[in-house]
């Protein structure tokens, strides 16, 4: 999948999280993360969007989080959703996932 656009997802309400994407001119992935929660959960929240990534072959990109405490399931639903918008394709080939 190939990033060809900025774009954002999520919101700042608490139990959620707001995450930016724009392309790189490098194959690096520059992931900025705040969280509420960084300090108990930071290596977990840093683990799960680099999974992402690298399931869906994502490099070349600037992530930038704000995370209010959201769960998992709903930092992988935005992650999910910010990349099918970035990419230009109306959603993820959800037959292909794990």
């Amino acid at each position: 999948m190939k990033i060809i656009q900025p774009a954002v997802a999520g919101t700042l309400e608490s139990g959620d999280v707001m995450i930016r994407i724009a392309p790189l001119d490098s194959q690096e992935i520059d992931l900025q993360i705040n969280s509420s929660v960084e300090k108990q959960f930071g290596e977990a929240i840093r683990a799960t969007l680099l999974e992402i990534l690298a399931h869906h072959n994502i490099r070349g990109v600037q992530l930038n989080v704000d995370d209010k405490g959201a769960l998992d399931c709903v930092l992988r639903a935005r992650l999910e959703t910010l990349l099918a918008r970035a990419s230009g394709i109306p959603a993820l080939p959800w037959e292909d996932q794990r």
